[in-house]
């Protein structure tokens, strides 16, 4: 499920269909976990291969060139504001006789997986046969996440649908999600979806006659995947009662309907990226308070099955075990004790290549807000240096270099008086595992 790219007008395709906009890995490696398959081709790989299409090369240059500016001013303007950082960190050193070190140490932090159940479907990822992608009942809280490619030569739709699993009516409220407009564009499709999901609430509830099927969302059944076209959407939602919940690709002029009653579930691929995980959210909080002017500048990871280790569950089509390689679907909500006098500057960076998502940020009596990373540019982590074996080696041991060149995101710095809580989630088409980076803000 590696990852792909783009922003401000592409926001306006996203279907969030009845989730509105409000105002305002693969690694089974653990040192970076790419995401699912058409990761396997990395997204520098896809976004290259997509360079290569004659049709789309002269336009997507032009877009390129436009947006490098502001690109080149965002990551500058960070670097520059890192490189003071270390340049200050040297002149300290100096000034107490010790040698110079830009280690970072990591922070100790705990975790806990709570909420309702995940239904993950992202296998077969390359889809070129009609069939059911994934299948299982839940009841309660839940969240179903499908990332699937088109890979056969016709035009196909991808859609939810809900059944009542015992025969009595249900109700479905759909509290959260968003889906973006398909495209080849997979970075593009990422983020639009993460983008669409953290700003997207919806509060309709759908109704589930006896013996009838209803679309998760309405707008399924009129988006057409053409060859070669990703698919991305997550939504959370609760049932009253026992729901079946498939997820199926179809013809584009079928009844899904119809459909479903005669289709069977297809074989996983070979990434095995699907299944069902108890405890959709993962709070990740430290039990010793943060004090930016005595620590200094620390960081801790994120999906990199080392210190931060994917789920585990069961693919009901078939029963078997199954792990979540790079915690897809998981909803982070990252809460750091800081010292009540401190101010801290929070960073994200992309330790596994190419990456484009998105986050929020909540504080006490202040609005949840949602940060584009990176902000102001498609996507980044395409220059991150692949790691040495001393590099990895250090990180497994808690260790980590900052250095001037280090590709950050800013998360923004905060005044320890009020609690920070992030909302993190792995993004579609992007590359892992994370790094988030605390220091004294200036």
């Amino acid at each position: 499920m590696k990852r792909r790219k783009k922003i401000a007008a592409g926001l306006l395709a996203c279907l969030v269909s009845g989730v509105f906009f409000s105002q305002n890995a693969l690694a089974r490696h653990k040192e970076a976990a790419p995401a699912p398959a058409v990761v396997q081709q990395t997204a520098q790989t896809a976004v290259n291969a997509a360079k290569t299409d004659k049709n789309d090369k002269g336009k997507k240059e032009n877009k390129r060139k436009k947006a490098e500016p502001v690109k080149q001013n965002a990551a500058v303007g960070i670097q520059q504001k890192v490189a003071e950082i270390l340049r200050e960190h040297v002149a300290q050193n100096a000034r107490k006789n010790v040698l110079k070190s830009h280690v970072m140490k990591m922070w100790s932090v705990e975790s806990k997986d709570e909420g309702g159940t995940l239904l993950f479907s992202d296998s077969p990822e390359s889809v070129t046969d009609d069939g059911i992608l994934y299948q299982d009942t839940v009841k309660g809280e839940a969240r179903i996440l499908y990332y699937h490619l088109n890979s056969s030569d016709s035009d196909k739709k991808v859609a939810v649908v809900l059944q009542s699993a015992d025969g009595q009516p249900a109700i479905v409220r759909v509290t959260r999600g968003g889906a973006c407009y398909p495209s080849p564009d997979y970075l593009h499709v990422g983020k639009m979806t993460q983008m669409a999901y953290f700003e997207g609430e919806a509060h309709g509830d759908i109704y589930i006659g006896r013996g009838r099927h209803r679309l998760l969302q309405e707008d399924m059944d009129t988006t057409i995947l053409h060859p070669g076209d990703l698919v991305y959407g997550v939504y959370d939602f609760a049932s009253n009662r026992p729901i079946k919940v498939s997820v199926i690709m179809y013809p584009a002029d079928a009844n899904p309907f119809e459909f479903l009653e005669q289709a069977h579930v297809l074989p996983k691929d070979e990434q095995r990226l699907r299944g069902t995980f108890h405890g959709m959210n993962r709070i990740v909080t430290s039990s010793q308070v943060y004090d930016p002017a005595v620590d200094g500048t620390v960081y801790f990871p994120l999906a990199d099955d080392i210190h931060d280790h994917y789920r585990t569950g069961i693919d009901a089509t078939d029963g078997s075990a199954v792990t979540n390689y790079g915690n897809y679907g998981v909803l982070y909500k990252l809460q750091i004790p800081v010292a009540k006098d401190g101010a801290v500057q929070y960073y994200l960076s992309p330790l596994g290549g190419v990456y484009a998502g998105a986050m929020t940020v909540e504080r006490e009596t202040t609005r949840r807000r949602m940060i584009e990373t990176p902000y102001g540019r498609p996507y980044f982590g395409d220059a991150t240096p692949p790691e040495s074996d001393a590099t990895q080696k250090a990180r497994e041991e808690g260790l980590a270099i900052l250095t001037d060149t280090t590709e950050l995101t800013d998360l923004g710095a905060y005044d320890g008086d009020r609690p920070v809580t992030f909302e993190f989630s792995p993004p579609g088409a992007s590359n892992l595992p994370i790094n988030i980076i605390m220091m004294p803000a200036e």
